[in-house]
């Protein structure tokens, strides 16, 4: 009898391919992902009945389409640690209709696009077998709340191939870098409108539309739009201080920051310049008054609507 294959045994690469849907080749060494929370889903599609008028009686056989593979999982939202260097993540964001822009020594900047949209190459291995993903886009969550680290929350659709039966990679992690607690000495800055607020939970949806399409002569996993969401939680105020209700009852638009981490290379700022406040509801923890929050980033020029800042 053949041993098991163990879930926990498994090597995630991956790299942005030169040209879609062609491998990228990731290597262990290059091209490791940490993750967690992993949820893969190796040949989604559809089944496609025969209902054939045949002798007798009896199921028929039917014809699978539309095959293509999707990926889950979660990664922490840490920067390089070297300020203009950019995070081991950075190349899963870039799939997500994402844009890396590096100033040496200085910054790398996360945005928002819509032209230009890179895709890249996912191998799987799972014990001996190897799983792989080819021309892979996605979406993806901001996540940080308080007394949890902060999290990257992808989910990645590709083209599907066949399994192989594959050696697995040895992979190098050392890129990936250990994260801060968000917590009121790690996360310095929580503003809505300007105002600093208590925060709890803070979260930034992508919201992008990830749509597999197989056509003749083309088969492509496209985003084909996005609908961003900040959401928060917060410890209500003093309406004199700060008003959600007045800001969503006349539609304002006001600026979010949220930085984490005080040390350079280990810095990131979340900004949604003109964000508007939709209609907040009201809850409690702990006997505290709180509001959860929604605000829609908007954009006041083309692909402004949020950035991702690691300094």
């Amino acid at each position: 009898m053949a041993a098991p294959i163990y879930w926990r045994d498994k090597r995630i690469l991956f790299k942005l391919e030169g040209t879609y849907g062609t491998d990228a080749a990731p290597t262990g060494a290059a091209n490791a992902i940490l993750g967690y929370d992993v949820t893969f889903k190796p040949m989604e599609g559809q089944d496609q009945e025969r209902d054939l008028e045949q002798p007798g009686m009896g199921a028929n056989g039917t014809i699978p389409t539309d095959i293509h593979a999707k990926l889950e999982l979660t990664v922490d939202l840490s920067a390089s640690g070297t300020a203009g260097t950019a995070p081991a993540w950075g190349p899963l964001l870039r799939a997500c209709a994402v844009a890396e822009t590096i100033t040496a020594g200085t910054n790398v900047v996360y945005s928002p696009i819509v032209q230009g949209q890179e895709a890249g190459t996912v191998h799987i291995s799972i014990g001996g077998t190897r799983y792989v993903m080819l021309g892979t886009r996605g979406t993806a969550e901001f996540m940080l709340d308080a007394q949890q680290t902060p999290k990257i929350k992808f989910d990645l659709t590709g083209l599907f191939t066949l399994p192989t039966d594959t050696a697995p990679p040895t992979v190098d992690l050392a890129s990936w870098t250990e994260p801060l607690l968000v917590s009121h000495n790690n996360t310095p800055v929580f503003t809505i409108g300007g105002t600093s607020l208590a925060m709890k939970t803070a979260k930034l949806a992508l919201g992008n539309k990830v749509e597999p399409r197989f056509l003749v002569g083309a088969e492509r996993v496209l985003i084909t739009d996005k609908s961003e969401l900040f959401e928060t939680t917060v410890e209500a105020q003093d309406l004199a201080n700060f008003n959600p209700f007045q800001m969503a009852s006349e539609m304002a638009k006001v600026p979010v920051v949220l930085t984490h981490g005080t040390e350079g290379g280990k810095i990131a700022t979340l900004s949604l310049p003109t964000a508007q406040m939709q209609r907040p509801s009201l809850g409690q923890s702990q006997g505290v008054t709180e509001w959860p929050l929604r605000l829609v980033p908007r954009a006041a020029t083309e692909n402004s609507q949020w950035s991702l800042t690691l300094t």
